[in-house]
């Protein structure tokens, strides 16, 4: 019974400091007074908590607002220049780290190549990269309080726990315990689609709206779902499969084992690999040779009509599939992200006709349908991860208590 009364004690307060911390970086300059108006917690409660959230530097008193009779109150805001942290996105043969402030400010940024695919090997380079990078770019008087980690894949965000990625032999690994172990710092691992559907909920292109989803098509496609404000799970699990809905039948055989799943129609390997199987059936292009997906919707972008009938076929089974997940979820927004965006003229008329067609109307009306802020930014989604756990509160107790144990010795 003792046990279960800490363990309350802690979640109230890990609670009450996320309220009062959130509050502060949403509405900020704010007075204590306006926090516990708006938070409905106790005067005392939020002078304890915001003294010790001055004393760890997280936020900071600003000048004294003005008095409305009596005596003045000091305003508060979030202090987003005191704390760094590592962010690094594991991409398909590629690794990309960057050095942000608690602000978003990119302060160093490195993209190395990763050869490694086997389990043991991959998770050593990956920390011997992370570790080389805060040698060369950390200064002695920044604190690191963090490090995030997006990936594609199946994700259990909770537990830190890599249970599946297509490009690596990652099977069930414990990468967020790996790094705290390594670096004696909290880690933070997540789909890298689902931490940059919360990136653009926090600082880009769906910050306006609660509810939203974010398609991404890279060398897959993925979805991020965010309702309410939070990324959709089931059980502290990852969803938004949506590159494996079978779009047909009898198409090609998907890495997921399946057949016709929408990816290997809308990837940018497969939209790719379909115009060169056309061109050497003798289908006029003015692509030759080996090209890119940014070549493909440049051609298509000069009118290159073979170009601009892969595109639009792929914006058809892309509109189809999106009009699933809009009758399933009634999102807010819809927002799309990937280098096949370069081409999005060609593809968002035929997307949102599809929807149109397809989708509740009472869901799809005035349903904004755009471009991802975030085109190339493949870090961001690490610095959702850990604003995410600042805003819920147990990174704001884990640097509370390391301040306190300082103060002590």
């Amino acid at each position: 019974m003792n046990d279960k009364l800490i363990v309350n004690v802690d979640k109230v307060k890990q609670v009450n400091t996320a309220a009062v911390y959130g509050m502060i970086d949403q509405l900020g300059p704010i007075s204590r007074v306006k926090v516990a108006e708006q938070s409905q917690l106790a005067p005392a409660s939020v002078t304890k908590i915001t003294r010790q959230l001055l004393a760890t530097g997280l936020i900071k008193e600003v000048a004294q607002q003005a008095s409305t009779g009596g005596r003045r109150a000091i305003s508060l805001m979030t202090e987003q220049s005191h704390y760094y942290f590592i962010s690094v996105r594991l991409g398909r043969g590629t690794m990309d780290i960057s050095l942000f402030d608690l602000s978003g400010i990119s302060h160093a940024h490195s993209n190395l190549g990763v050869p490694e695919v086997e389990q043991d090997a991959l998770v050593n380079t990956l920390l011997n990269n992370i570790d080389s990078f805060i040698q060369q770019h950390l200064e002695a008087s920044q604190n690191l309080i963090a490090v995030a980690v997006t990936l594609s894949g199946l994700v259990n965000p909770g537990e830190g726990t890599v249970v599946y990625t297509p490009h690596y032999q990652l099977r069930d690994c414990p990468l967020a315990s790996l790094i705290e172990a390594r670096f004696s710092l909290p880690a933070y691992v997540g789909n890298d689609t689902r931490a940059m559907a919360l990136a653009e909920h926090y600082f880009g292109a769906t910050k306006d709206v609660l509810d939203s989803i974010l398609i991404s098509v890279h060398s897959g496609t993925g979805a991020g779902i965010i309702v309410n404000g939070q990324v959709f799970m089931s059980q502290n699990r990852d969803v938004g499969e949506i590159g494996h809905i079978q779009v047909d039948p009898l198409g090609d055989k998907c890495q997921c084992g399946n057949v016709g799943c929408l990816e290997t129609i809308v990837s940018n390997t497969a939209i790719v690999e379909r115009l060169k199987t056309l061109i050497s059936q003798g289908c006029p292009s003015i692509l030759q040779g080996d090209f890119s997906i940014e070549d493909v919707c440049a051609a298509a972008n000069q009118g290159d009509m073979l170009c601009h009938q892969v595109l639009h076929r792929v914006g058809k089974m892309l509109g189809n599939s999106i009009a699933i997940t809009i009758n399933l979820f009634h999102p807010q927004k819809i927002i799309l992200a990937g280098e096949i965006m370069a081409a999005q003229n060609i593809l968002l008329p035929t997307i949102k006709q599809c929807i149109e067609h397809q989708a509740l109307s009472s869901f799809a009306e005035d349903l904004p349908i755009e471009a991802a802020h975030f085109q190339n930014n493949p870090t961001m989604g690490g610095l959702a991860l850990v604003k995410r756990a600042l805003l819920n509160g147990s990174l704001l107790i884990r640097l509370i208590n390391e301040k306190a144990q300082q103060i002590e010795q």
